[in-house]
């Protein structure tokens, strides 16, 4: 009877075992079933997403394209391309090659004291050979505040700084263009060693162009006696261009020794205009206020000097102490901001623009919130304002 219990008792356990087993083994079998099923959800999912992400490159493809054709068809003066502040190097020294053989990409500008000479004159002969020597350096230097504030970066007279940021960077690309040894030594940067290990690739195009922002005597001079070409602030009336920007460049020129067909003078003012009255008011206000801004700083005021304006200078910096931003704009009558703007609609711009900035300024930015978007711009309106005569016509290669 005893050995027919533990039978029994063994038997009821294995029966348990096997129906736990069973049982086990379905929750398992449910659990692949789930899992599978997840699994084929998310792999629809990513083909959905795949066949997206497809479309888009195929859509972002056709568009790069329409447009690297339509700068194909453009003329060369309307054909460069501004980066406000921005040097964007991609995927670490490796820049791929401009689909296009004459448009230029221009920095304008980038802040010079913000970054150290090497590693824009690494960016800068990566984009050189990427664009085959169509890229321009738009260097400037910010005014103070900036530079200790928002940047943290230590203060020094600007022009002397610039004139051997400029040196630095031409040495730098010396060295990696002839393989000599580095020996630039300034008061303010110092270029002695380049091993071979840290040595770019070679590329097959001159260094950039070098071209800084100007406003003042000191770095007028610098620009015209050690840069390609200067980039003028928009905040620039023509008298300001004619008594105190000209006369400097053309001595800085004559003291280099290089012609001033070879130098580009960029900018020196806004633009407003539009397909009609209405826009181009609306523009005009955008001028307005950058007057206001821009004619807050002190480092601006000799703009606002030869002009007898000097007043307005220190009290639109007293309203900026005081954050009153958004009032500034109304201390600017209608004559003074027409100073420093060529104004007009589409029919009347381009003699606008010849009144402004002829006989001085070889190219204009159209900047959208002065003249709207890029499709708003006729093709033919580019095209008049290239006919307009200018000095410049381009670099001794």
């Amino acid at each position: 009877a005893g050995s027919r219990q533990l039978l029994l008792e063994a038997s009821e356990r294995a029966a348990e075992e096997r129906e736990a087993a069973g049982a086990a083994a379905t929750t398992y079998q449910e659990l692949l079933a789930t899992v599978g099923t997840a699994v084929e959800e998310l792999q629809q999912r990513l083909a959905g997403v795949t066949d997206a992400l497809g479309r888009n490159k195929a859509a972002h493809g056709a568009a790069r394209e329409a447009f690297f054709q339509q700068q194909r068809e453009l003329p060369v003066a309307s054909r460069s391309v501004q980066c406000r502040d921005r040097v964007h190097q991609a995927g670490g020294r490796v820049v791929p090659k401009m689909p296009v053989e004459r448009i230029e990409l221009h920095t304008g500008v980038a802040i010079a004291f913000a970054r150290t000479p090497m590693a824009v004159a690494e960016v800068g002969w990566d984009l050189a050979g990427s664009t085959g020597g169509r890229f321009v350096l738009g260097l400037g230097s910010q005014v103070r505040a900036h530079n200790e504030r928002r940047f943290s970066v230590p203060w020094t007279p600007p022009a002397p700084r610039m004139r051997e940021y400029v040196q630095v960077l031409r040495a730098i690309w010396h060295c990696w263009k002839s393989g000599e040894k580095p020996a630039y030594e300034g008061q303010h940067y110092k270029f002695t060693l380049m091993t071979p290990n840290f040595a770019p690739e070679p590329i097959d195009a001159p260094p950039p162009p070098v071209m800084i922002a100007a406003v003042g005597p000191a770095m007028l001079k610098v620009a015209a006696e050690e840069c390609d070409g200067v980039k003028l602030h928009g905040f620039c009336t023509r008298k300001y261009l004619t008594d105190e920007i000209m006369p400097r460049i053309e001595a800085g020129l004559a003291k280099a020794g290089r012609q001033r067909d070879n130098y580009e003078i960029s900018g020196g003012g806004f633009l407003a205009t539009g397909p009609d009255d209405a826009s181009v008011a609306k523009r005009f206000e955008w001028v307005r206020q950058r007057v206001a801004f821009y004619g807050s700083t002190p480092a601006y005021f000799p703009v606002l000097g030869v002009h007898g304006l000097e007043d307005l200078g220190h009290k639109l910096h007293a309203m900026s102490r005081e954050g009153k931003w958004a009032e500034m704009a109304k201390e600017v009558p209608d004559d003074v901001a027409h100073l420093f703007a060529a104004v007009g609609r589409h029919d009347q711009i381009v003699g606008a623009i010849e009144r402004r900035f002829g006989g001085m300024t070889d190219a204009l930015t159209l900047r959208g919130d002065g003249v709207g978007d890029a499709s708003e711009i006729p093709r033919d309106l580019v095209q008049d304002i290239r006919r307009i005569p200018h000095r410049y016509h381009g670099l001794p290669r």
